[in-house]
Parts: C-alpha cells; sequence; structure tokens
C-alpha cells in the first residue's frame, strides 16, 4: 500500500465533523454542518461541512477539502 492509498484510507475513516469541531464551532443545518471560516476574518457561517461527502467548503473564500487538508490548511 503507497501512501496515496494510506491517506485514502485515514480520510475515510475519519469523521470530519468530529475533526474541524476541534478548530470551529458547527452547528448542524439540514444534512450538514456551517461553522466561521477559520482561513479569513468571517462574521457570518460561510463555511459547510458535509459529514455524508467527507469534505468541507466555505463559500466566501473558495477553501474546500477533506480532513486532511483542512488539518494541512
Amino acid at each position: 500500500m503507497d501512501n496515496f492509498d494510506k491517506a485514502n484510507k485515514i480520510r475515510d475513516k475519519a469523521d470530519i465533523v468530529e475533526i474541524i469541531s476541534e478548530y470551529v464551532n458547527l452547528e448542524k443545518q439540514g444534512a450538514d454542518y456551517v461553522g466561521l471560516c477559520p482561513f479569513h476574518d468571517d462574521k457570518n457561517p460561510s463555511m459547510h461541512v458535509s459529514q455524508q461527502k467527507k469534505i468541507f467548503k466555505c463559500f466566501s473564500c473558495n477553501t474546500g477539502g477533506n480532513a486532511i487538508t483542512f488539518i494541512q490548511k
């Protein structure tokens, strides 16, 4: 198993909501979670986190990714 496969395995097993919640207060909104984006001066919750898709996306600064890229940023 190469590093890419290991990273994918970690990403698939990680709970993105649990990981991002260590840095951002998230509130459930429908099927997703929303919170203030830590990557810019956010006044209104613009970051959405999908537990099902295992991704996050800020609709103000366009930052997005998965649990691994969140930690890297």
